[in-house]
């Protein structure tokens, strides 16, 4: 059974599955990542170059191949909740966790990030993450086991309730 990981950006889903991974003595694989390893290009690059369907659609690729893993601990992108067919694959083979967060902790977490493209194109960034939020939310609850919310807490401590969570 494998551990993933799913929430908006900046909810800690890379830094607390590092921890999990570590723990569990498993290999954590980023969805992300591998989009980048497989594309050559970074997230912005590729979204500036092919735009947000093309990645989703490279997304979609590595969630159905990660999936078939076994053990191992899946950190996914935010917007991996936006195709059904992702969800279904990811909680075939495994528990599905989802990290929250406040937009006041996401935005002091990514606030500086360059390698998250807008997600909007228009808007501010606190008003972007509060209406992506927003329009995820159903989402998100609707793909998760559990949810595990990540603010004012250590990756210790969200890295145990994963722990005895599973």
């Amino acid at each position: 059974m494998n551990v993933v990981l799913i929430g908006y950006r900046g909810t800690g889903k890379s830094t607390v599955g590092k921890v999990v991974a570590a723990r569990l003595g498993r290999t954590m694989v980023s969805t992300d990542a591998e989009i980048v390893k497989r594309a050559g290009q970074s997230i912005p690059e590729i979204v500036a170059q092919h735009g947000w369907d093309y990645f989703r659609d490279l997304e979609s690729q590595v969630c159905r191949d990660q999936a078939e893993g076994e053990g191992l601990v899946i950190d996914t992108g935010g917007g991996v909740i936006l195709r059904s067919e992702n969800v279904e694959r990811l909680k075939h083979h495994g528990k599905v966790f989802w990290l929250t967060a406040s937009v006041e902790t996401i935005t002091k977490r990514i606030g500086r990030d360059t390698q998250r493209p807008s997600l909007t194109g228009t808007k501010s960034f606190i008003e972007e993450v509060q209406d992506v939020l927003r329009e995820r939310m159903p989402k998100y609850k609707a793909a998760a086991d559990h949810v595990i919310t990540t603010d004012g807490r250590s990756v210790g401590q969200i890295a145990d309730e994963i722990l005895a969570r599973l």
